[in-house]
């Protein structure tokens, strides 16, 4: 007996979808729709910030809605295909659609609005999908354990208020689809666990500056000169404090507006610089060339590190912008001597307390393997007056699990605790012709208008003075590069 007989032209035919496989995908289709609905209404009443809830409202139930329509469809294409092979030649190869047939035309109407329907809700969650993966939610707390270094960060930058997408996408399309593609692979390394620690910089793809940061701070709006005072805490009993007060030369970047000078110099219009680095961090330039707008070109190269008309022929030099000085805009880790001398200069540590400086940094800078140890162990050596702020300055910095802190991130402005500035202007860069040299003069860049006591006095000197170490050492200043001796953990800093 034929257990699947084949229905006679008189017998009207059961739907396709009548299925096992079918019916799955209906269930499955109509309660993700059910709970695609539910959440964007959610979404739009309450505005909820969880970025969990976020991908599962716009990522994965509209995910489980396809995978149940993809399951009807299937269903059916096998059911058809099961049926001719049962009835050859009875079943035509493609469907036929006659709306003078009652039936047909009734599921026309019905799969049409169905259709429209669906649309304008794929529509609409497509553009909420869109909105959501630019977010800064969906940057910065999906992949928490992850992120949470460089999120945390950017939630005490100066630019907390500017989303993720802005600097590290920007706008138009192109740039768009290379960060998805390239946001492909981070979601495949993150789920697999194949992640480096730390997340390794620079961004080697990352847009030029010039799409990105001067479509807010564009190098026509610098100009002049600006005040920065620093107030630095000595590593003795009294916490003694030391202030310096530079007059920084900003200068100008367009001589549309004005000279062109100061360290606004290396963005004008007026030339290109470009360098090659030998380090994947970028703090080993040996090679700069600059052309001016007159097509003079000048190359000027390290006297100890040259490198070989090989190693210049084979390197790909990069176009000098805004990040190759301002690499951590947003996610800048401080260095435990610069945050405590912060707090102290604030108020949120009490400078009265014997030797706070000093047993502050000591404790940050301990071998801490998870921040729960981190906690316990600056709890063992700071007073507890200052116990709080110290512990938020670890929370803030220092993230043991994905072994980030100021030593993995160098910050190549200034010249403190990194190279900065002395990767060129170290006095050793020349032109091979004329002997031209990259300046070394720190009045280049900026002016000491007060530094010591003096300057906590509030007496300036217009002209500028001389630099004077807070410690005697001589002239060894003059002879080394800050950097060789202050790492930011000295607590003489």
């Amino acid at each position: 007996m034929n257990e699947n007989p084949t229905p006679s032209p008189s017998t009207k035919a059961p739907s396709l979808i009548h299925n096992w496989l079918s019916l799955a995908g209906i269930i499955l289709a109509a309660s993700s729709f059910f709970a695609v609905v539910c959440l964007i209404v959610l979404d739009i009443t309450s505005g909820f910030r969880n970025p969990y809830m976020g991908i599962l409202t716009y990522i994965v139930a509209p995910a489980f809605l396809c995978g149940g329509l993809g399951l009807i469809s299937l269903g059916a294409l096998i059911e058809r295909h099961r049926r001719r092979k049962l009835a050859p030649g009875e079943i035509p190869v493609h469907p036929r659609i006659d709306l003078n047939v009652p039936r047909q035309r009734r599921a026309f109407i019905i799969v049409t609005v169905v259709t429209f329907i669906f649309l304008m809700f794929t529509a609409f969650g497509s553009y909420q999908t869109y909105h959501f993966t630019e977010s800064v939610q969906f940057c910065g707390q999906t992949c928490h354990s992850v992120m949470e270094p460089e999120f945390t960060a950017y939630q005490n930058s100066p630019h907390a208020n500017v989303a993720c997408v802005q600097c590290h996408i920007g706008p138009g399309a192109g740039w768009f689809v290379k960060s998805k593609l390239s946001g492909s692979y981070q979601v495949y390394s993150v789920l697999a666990k194949k992640y480096p620690t730390p997340i390794p910089t620079p961004v080697h793809n990352l847009r030029p500056a010039r799409e990105t940061c001067e479509q807010c701070h564009w190098p026509a709006k610098f100009y002049g000169e600006a005040v920065r005072d620093h107030r630095h805490y000595l590593a003795d009993e009294s916490n003694t404090v030391w202030n310096i007060k530079l007059l920084m030369k900003i200068g100008g970047g367009d001589s549309q507006h004005g000279e062109v000078g100061g360290i606004h110099w290396h963005t004008s219009a007026d030339h290109q610089i470009e360098y090659i680095a030998t380090d994947e961090k970028r703090l080993v330039i040996p090679w700069v060339r600059v052309t001016h707008k007159d097509g003079t070109v000048e190359v000027y190269q390290s006297e100890t590190n040259p490198l070989t008309p090989e190693q210049i022929a084979a390197a790909t030099p990069r176009v000098m912008d805004c990040i190759d000085c301002h690499n951590r805009p947003s996610h800048n880790y401080n260095a435990p001597s610069h945050a405590v001398n912060r707090a102290l200069a604030a108020g949120r540590i009490d400078a009265t307390i014997p030797r706070i400086k000093q047993l502050a940094v000591e404790a940050l800078t301990g071998e801490y393997a998870t921040r729960a140890e981190a906690m316990a162990g600056i709890a063992a050596k700071v007073p507890a007056p200052a116990l709080a702020e110290v512990q938020r300055i670890y929370s803030q910095n220092f993230f043991p699990e994905m072994k980030v802190n100021w030593r993995a991130y160098p910050n190549h402005i200034g010249h403190t605790i990194f190279p900065g500035c002395y990767r060129c202007h170290d006095g050793q860069h020349k032109t091979a012709d004329t002997n031209k040299v990259i300046t070394h003069d720190c009045n280049a860049c900026h002016a000491i208008i007060a530094q010591g006591p003096a300057a906590q006095a509030g007496t300036i000197s217009p002209q500028g003075m001389e630099f004077q170490h807070p410690t005697d050492i001589g002239d060894l200043w003059k002879e080394m590069n800050c950097a060789e001796c202050h790492t930011g953990a000295l607590v003489s800093q």
